[in-house]
């Protein structure tokens, strides 16, 4: 099961003692995070089991599988967000996102203390407050100005920021990632920014397995999709002219590519968004 695509790639949800029953587990297509006022029950994140409890954060990354076991009740925030939507937050932040999500199965469980708690609680709910409100211009703006302290605020209590980015293999990662993001149009293969990094494709794929717990290609794939979504939803270009403008060799291929990561065809996509937006 696939959870529910947001027609401003950003959400967040109230819960206020929500008890779930029988839940299906989903692939993420956003990136999430839960904040818990107070809980109990089980959550499980891929293949790794946590116990839900009061003064807790968990952040979830685009992809991962996501199962809250049957009687399990939380009260807290749920906040959505996809790589689109984080483009709109200010350059600063960028390292904090990167960090937390990046490696998400390290920091998926967060504790917080009292003082922490006290800081970061008001500032979700405010987040939330803003979301109600009717659609204004640069609202998605002022969201996104929101989510960028929240992040910054969120990577200082795990002191990620400071770890994270210690090493020199991790700066090779670092520099994949920024490599991928820019020339996602000339190459989709390992071997061109392995080369570019000058080293070998498995050393290049051991590292993005040790820092984001996918490979080199996973990761190549991702910043395709996301970019395939963004010409599906900001363009009106036709499947056909979005699969060559991505450097894919027919439009089937294509097609078969965003099928296989998106459980459903870029047609079906495009017409979910063009029904939610009426």
């Amino acid at each position: 099961m696939i959870d529910n695509e947001s027609p401003y790639a950003f959400s967040i949800s109230d819960h206020d003692n929500k008890k779930f029953e029988q839940e299906t587990p989903v692939r993420l297509f956003h990136n999430r995070i839960l904040f818990v006022r107070q809980g109990s029950g089980v959550l499980t994140i891929d293949d790794f089991e946590f116990s839900i409890a009061a003064n807790q954060i968990f952040l979830m990354a685009t992809d991962q599988i996501l199962h809250i076991a049957a009687g399990s009740v939380i009260s807290g925030y749920e906040l959505n967000f996809d790589e689109f939507f984080w483009e709109k937050a200010p350059a600063s932040a960028s390292n904090c996102k990167s960090v937390l999500f990046d490696n998400a199965a390290v920091n998926q469980l967060l504790p917080l203390g009292t003082s922490d708690y006290q800081e970061i609680e008001p500032m979700f709910t405010a987040l939330w407050a803003e979301e109600q409100k009717p659609d204004y211009i640069n609202k998605a703006d002022v969201l996104a100005a929101y989510l960028k302290i929240m992040m910054i605020k969120i990577a200082n209590v795990t002191a990620a920021l400071k770890e994270g980015f210690d090493g020199y293999e991790y700066q090779q990662y670092r520099q994949f990632y920024d490599l991928i993001s820019k020339d996602f149009m000339v190459s989709h293969e390992v071997d061109y920014y392995a080369a570019l990094l000058n080293i070998s494709a498995r050393k290049l794929t051991t590292l993005c397995k040790r820092y984001s717990g996918k490979g080199a290609k996973d990761l190549i794939n991702r910043q395709l999709m996301m970019e395939a979504k963004r010409f599906l939803q900001f363009s009106s270009n036709p499947v056909k002219d979005i699969a060559y403008q991505l450097r894919f060799s027919t439009p089937e291929q294509f097609s078969h590519f965003f099928k296989k990561n998106a459980s459903q065809s870029p047609q079906h996509y495009r017409s979910r968004l063009v029904k939610t937006d009426m």
